[in-house]
């Protein structure tokens, strides 16, 4: 069996920070606060949406604060997300070559479930992921290994047959911890510095050379 590849989501698969962006922009505005430039939310993303708030506000901001930015950003988001989300340049050619050459493909996000379930349905109609997991209350998300092994255990494989690819430290960790090989991307929200000090089995410029890391 071919290993299976488990992608992150935003920043890897899409860019999806003008839409997260715009979205806490209107709920930091609706609650009197100031926002931020695109270039500070994406410092702000890759460990869920609970941490996007909490960063995105004043420091030290209110319980109850915190827990109002998050509903609003929520219902928001949920409604406007698909302007300010596209794939990136060569995805869809890379994840139909890896289809098409029998690689199981997952997805493992620390986007909230629901979203990251429509978000995949909605922009790879074509392609088909066998697990598709997103943050959720009962599984540790990411750096924890969690949702790698359930990925593993749904497709009947030991985890060792997975390879995890990401645009962040975060993903890098989640690789770490399961024992299996990280593979970065350098188009994402992190810096290349970072994804290598982070310990990345290999960094990729372009969706082309995944495929070559594979065998």
């Amino acid at each position: 069996m071919k290993p299976c590849v488990i992608f992150d989501l935003d920043g890897t698969l899409v860019d999806s920070l003008p839409g997260i962006a715009a979205s806490l922009n209107r709920t930091l505005t609706a609650h009197g606060l100031p926002g931020h430039s695109d270039a500070m939310v994406r410092s702000f993303v890759g460990n869920g949406i609970r941490n996007l708030i909490e960063r995105a506000a004043p420091q030290g901001a209110d319980p109850a604060l915190i827990d109002s930015l998050l509903g609003l950003y929520r219902k928001d988001y949920a409604l406007s997300w698909q302007s300010g989300t596209r794939i990136y340049d060569g995805i869809l050619h890379l994840l139909g070559e890896l289809q098409r050459d029998g690689h199981p493909l997952a997805v493992l996000s620390n986007k909230t479930h629901a979203f990251t379930v429509e978000m995949v349905r909605d922009m790879f109609p074509s392609i088909h992921f066998a697990q598709v997991i997103g943050q959720k209350d009962h599984i540790p998300h990411k750096p924890a290994p969690d949702g790698v092994f359930q990925i593993a255990e749904a497709l009947g494989i030991d985890a060792e047959h997975c390879v995890m690819v990401g645009d962040s430290t975060m993903d890098i960790a989640t690789a770490r911890n399961a024992g299996i090989r990280g593979i970065a991307v350098a188009w994402g929200y992190h810096d290349r510095a970072r994804l290598a000090e982070a310990g990345a089995a290999a960094i990729i410029e372009r969706p082309a050379e995944l495929p070559a890391l594979l065998g």
